[in-house]
């Protein structure tokens, strides 16, 4: 565009010295049509200034556009989840969510094996069977979030029913419940299978509850608020149990 410049003031220069040699040899017609000329300059130079100034402000929109392509692509170029069951971020109540809510699943399900040939009565029967098809799916989709969070399965300050006839977790038997609920038949054992999966259930509860306030990944805090509503509908369906027993 500069090039383009040059050449029409250039242009400009020679028409006007034809105008001023053609006005030295002929006094008369020169004189009428030196104005014309000099409006033809004035446009030409005009025209290259513009032609200039234009190019300019392209140079700098071009660039401006540019530039915006590459922060669109940068905005969008998030991780994806890939194979992780469990994608987005977490925080440390997420991983204590999982790894305490599997032992005590697993003992759910040790409870909950217990009943067959112990229990008599129909509704805990079923209960202990659906309390085992919901939480041992539960136990590996867990164990899948740890493995994809690059962190272990258990925490070492973590209790558990064998520690030594403590309950470190929320609603955690005891060794000597657990015994005791193994040794009971019949009724003897549909009663206290209730009172103590009652306090399981709350326990899980609890856990569940502080995953929903504090967790941060959306799936834990999803499984969170599924273990609130089916366990919260089985602690009723065990009260009532307990009542007519």
């Amino acid at each position: 565009m500069k090039d383009f410049a040059h050449s029409g003031a250039a242009t400009a220069d020679a028409i006007t010295t034809d105008a001023t040699a053609t006005g030295s040899g002929a006094p008369r017609g020169p004189r009428r049509r030196a104005p014309r000329r000099t409006a033809v300059v004035s446009a030409v130079v005009a025209a290259g200034l513009l032609l200039a100034a234009c190019g300019g402000d392209d140079g700098d929109d071009m660039a401006g556009m540019d530039h915006g392509k590459k922060d669109s692509a940068s905005a969008s170029a998030a991780p994806g989840g890939g194979d992780n069951p469990a994608p987005g971020a977490f925080n440390d109540t997420d991983v204590m969510f999982a790894q305490m809510m599997i032992p005590h699943h697993q003992q759910a399900l040790e409870m909950s094996a217990l009943a067959e040939g112990r229990a008599k009565d129909a509704d805990v029967i079923r209960l202990a069977k659906e309390i085992a098809a919901a939480q041992d799916p539960e136990i590996t989709t867990m164990r899948a979030w740890l493995k994809a969070w690059g962190k272990p399965e258990s925490a070492t300050d973590h209790g558990s029913h064998g520690s030594g006839g403590g309950a470190a977790m929320d609603g955690m038997m005891t060794e000597e419940q657990m015994a005791a609920l193994k040794a009971a038949k019949g009724t003897d054992f549909d009663r206290e299978f209730a009172r103590l999966m009652i306090e399981h259930h709350k326990g899980a509860i609890t856990m569940a509850e502080e995953e929903r306030t504090k967790g941060r990944n959306a799936t834990a805090k999803k499984l969170a608020a599924e273990v609130v509503r089916t366990q919260q509908a089985e602690v009723d369906t065990f009260t009532a149990i307990l009542k007519r027993l």
